[in-house]
């Protein structure tokens, strides 16, 4: 693996990978353990869209890990104003160690890929946004100690984190059910990927889901730009804000995840992300070991491969 682009490229063993190397630094994070793996490095940072967890939780991985970041807005660079991508793409390798790209089209991530000599990170697509469920994988593997076999449920939309819920649950051995409304569903990769596996069901009953699930995940329901308060949207989702009445269904202990932003009383209710503040907000933390671990693993060892890693044991 020479980039993360789309979970639907990585292997399970380089997601377990990640998610054991996460966790070791993790670890040494909260043990004031340096671990400046990439000292000398440096990460580029391209983003086209607001961000608050995915830029803030780069910038001080690459600090932790002993490199720096530079953040390069649309008001920096040429490629906004009409350099043709593939000759940004070869003049950012010359300089950098790796580029962390926060885009809408996929394509465009994938397009300044091919023309890269360094690892390229998917920051959020409208497709994909890895780095948001490698952190999910991370806090549910914590609670629950496997992935393998555990029951999740997405409810909410089809959109970029349930397309990449959906492949990254699957190749870690989880069952998914997948609750939209009609006409949001996730992308076709998603159910391309889960075609004919027993182990993914689509439903638009949201209790249905949810039912003797381990994992309850959710996000925001909202395409980029569009308001809750419309009456269209709060039409459409009527029934898909998870609510303690939802999640009764659940397992009593269920493990709910939110990938923030957070519209409160519309996706879910205040009462239900307060009960499950202190689980939704280490899901946000993870978001910063993740994405450390696959710094080091693409831009610490040579051409961005993934090598064999054996996982430290702490006493």
């Amino acid at each position: 693996m020479n980039n993360l682009l789309r979970l639907v490229d990585c292997t399970p063993e380089e997601i377990t990978q990640i998610l054991d190397l996460a966790d070791q630094l993790k670890y040494e994070s909260r043990h004031g353990i340096a671990h400046t793996r990439l000292s000398g490095k440096s990460l580029g940072l391209i983003f086209h869209t607001a961000s608050t967890r995915t830029r803030v939780s780069f910038e001080t991985g690459i600090y932790q890990l002993g490199g720096q970041s530079q953040y390069l807005s649309a008001d920096d660079m040429q490629i906004f104003n009409g350099e043709p991508v593939q000759d940004t793409a070869r003049t950012l390798s010359r300089y950098l160690s790796g580029v962390v790209i926060r885009t809408r089209r996929q394509q465009e991530l994938e397009a300044f890929a091919r023309y890269s000599t360094v690892p390229i990170i998917n920051g959020m697509t409208d497709l994909a946004h890895p780095c948001q469920v490698l952190a999910d994988l991370m806090t549910i593997r914590e609670k629950y100690g496997v992935l393998n076999g555990l029951n999740a449920a997405y409810v909410g939309s089809g959109n970029n984190v349930c397309n990449s819920f959906i492949v990254g649950a699957l190749k870690m051995g989880m069952k998914v059910r997948v609750a939209t409304p009609p006409g949001y569903g996730p992308d076709n990769i998603a159910k391309d990927f889960a075609k004919g596996n027993p182990d993914c069901e689509y439903s638009y009953s949201p209790t249905e889901a949810v039912k003797d699930a381990d994992v309850v995940v959710t996000g925001s329901l909202l395409p980029p730009g569009e308001k809750a308060s419309t009456v269209q949207m709060q039409k459409v989702f009527r029934g898909f804000t998870v609510s303690e009445h939802m999640l009764s269904a659940a397992k009593p202990d269920v493990l709910l995840l939110h990938s923030l932003p957070a519209n409160r009383g519309f996706e879910i209710t205040e009462e239900t992300f307060e009960k499950h503040a202190e689980e939704i907000f280490e899901e946000a933390e993870n978001r910063l070991h993740v994405q450390k671990a696959a710094m080091v693993l693409l831009m610490g060892r040579g051409a961005g491969r993934i090598e064999p890693m054996k996982k430290e044991k702490f006493e």
